[in-house]
């Protein structure tokens, strides 16, 4: 479940007293982990995607928490806010509208209140953040400024001309402190939040999407690392072929990397992107592994992912780097979709944890799927779906053919009821031998399709949906940790 998916009274779910109680339901729930989709900044332009963020450094400031904020004394007293009433959606106008106003409060209190301890904590974080932190503060206020992706700016700003960027960072300083500031409070919050679910034996799992927005202060701040043209547009775009989720493929409107310069440079980009979120998450999932093996290119300017070819990505050369960094590898390849056996070669070369959707089991030669439970390996992370797919109940209801159910059914050795087929996957799920299940939280509380959490290849009406205040109820904290107990998960 992801942040924004948290009850709460300011447009969306933060790290506010409602993630702390959820997490101490979790720990009741005799759970362990806790996986959520990428922490980064997104905006309503790319449809409040978490996937398409404006950064892959910075922390999305929607999840900065007003009382928080007064008990860390970083404010004196709550603001005025006219409080949102907690709904099953996310509404994230309203949220950036409270969360802006609450940083500009946040910020001018700390100019105007000195505090040798916070100013130093504030000073350590911007020196230690450095290598992104200036790069994203100016390019949030531009973009504020300016109203317009980075590449349609002014041609000195655009190209980085570095007069004018001295020039813009010294008139825009007052601005860009308030940004580097926000990062701040956002890293001071999720620490304490992590910390305390660690303290309760509950591990994070994050998530790094494999790319980054065109219209992103990554690839504005180094666009030699993707496949742009002088006036930096994409001369290839990222995507994946017809697919399981669209005949036309996805456009997914990202610049591919150039592999062979972060091969010069020893992958240094990367293992500074990894680094930071192994500094936020405990185990982090790597988003389209199989991108890392071979990956769709699509000529820039195409209106689908049909006709593109697929490429040799960095593979062995990429994690021979990436073991050296980080020995204990404490990553999840997210090995789904149009896969071949390289990629699973890749994968299991680095022992990395695949991913295993229970959904897609009853189709087809369901006794040879990889999907099916008697065919998972222990180093695997087994799911009944994932924040891509529908929920079991819609999923039940909407999407699996009668094959599927007569499949369903006599893998099971019962006729499976609609009205309960949630709370047989995760059984399912839980006695697998895959040695880390996860389920979305909309199956825990067997909830129907319209509360999924995204439609692939569709650009709006998605990561919206929220949990409402005690909707998690004892009766699924009493089954889950049930299920921990009979088959050996606690």
């Amino acid at each position: 479940m992801h942040v924004t998916s948290l009850p709460g009274n300011y447009g969306t779910g933060d790290f506010g007293q409602e993630a702390f109680q959820f997490a101490d339901m979790l720990k009741q729930a005799g759970q362990r982990y806790w996986q959520l989709l990428p922490l980064n900044p997104i905006e309503e332009s790319k449809g409040c995607s978490p996937y398409s963020p404006l950064s892959a450094f910075a922390g999305n400031t929607l999840f900065i928490n007003p009382e928080q904020l007064v008990y860390q004394k970083y404010l004196k007293s709550l603001p005025e806010i006219s409080l949102v009433t907690s709904t099953n959606q996310a509404d994230y106008p309203r949220a950036m509208e409270i969360k802006k106003a609450l940083i500009e409060d946040a910020y001018e209190y700390y100019r105007n209140h000195p505090n040798k301890r916070i100013e130093n904590e504030f000073r350590h974080f911007c020196e230690h953040e450095s290598f992104w932190l200036d790069d994203y503060a100016l390019f949030i206020t531009l973009k504020r400024k300016l109203r317009r992706p980075w590449f349609e700016w002014p041609v000195e700003l655009r190209d980085r001309v570095p007069e004018a960027i001295q020039k813009t960072a010294k008139e825009q300083d007052v601005e860009m402190s308030r940004e580097k500031y926000a990062q701040f409070l956002f890293i001071r919050q999720w620490q304490s939040l992590k910390a305390y679910c660690n303290e309760l034996g509950i591990q994070i799992i994050g998530d790094i999407p494999i790319y980054t927005s065109h219209d992103s202060a990554d690839v504005w701040a180094n666009p030699q690392y993707w496949k742009l043209d002088r006036k930096k547009q994409m001369v290839r775009i990222a995507g994946v072929p017809p697919d399981y989720f669209n005949d036309k493929g996805q456009l997914w409107n990202m610049p591919v990397y150039d592999w062979n310069l972060l091969k010069k440079e020893k992958y240094h980009w990367w293992i500074q992107r990894l680094r930071k979120n192994l500094e936020l998450f405990d185990i982090v999932r790597l988003d389209h592994f199989r991108g890392f093996s071979t990956y769709w290119e699509v000529k820039g300017g195409s209106v689908d992912a049909i006709r593109g070819k697929w490429l040799k990505g960095p593979a062995e050369e990429f994690f021979d780097t990436v073991i050296k960094a980080f020995p204990g590898m404490p990553f999840i390849a997210e090995d789904l979709g149009d896969v071949d056996q390289t990629v699973y070669d890749l994968r299991d070369r680095y022992n990395l944890p695949g991913m295993r959707i229970l959904q897609f089991a009853f189709e087809g030669n369901m006794a040879k799927s990889v999907f099916i439970p008697h065919n998972y390996t222990e180093n695997s992370v087994v799911y009944t779906g994932t924040h891509d797919n529908n929920t079991v109940k819609g999923w039940y209801k909407h999407e699996v053919s009668r094959k599927g159910k007569k499949n369903l059914n006599r893998y099971l050795g019962y006729k499976v009821k609609a009205k309960y087929c949630h709370k047989a996957l995760i059984r399912e799920v839980y006695k697998s031998i895959a040695r880390i299940a996860i389920v979305p939280m909309q199956d825990i509380l067997g909830l129907g399709g319209k509360n999924r959490m995204n439609f692939p290849s569709t650009e709006t009406g998605n990561w919206l949906w929220r949990m409402k205040r005690k909707q998690l109820q004892i009766k699924h904290i009493k089954r889950l940790n049930r299920f921990c107990k009979i088959y050996g998960r606690v």
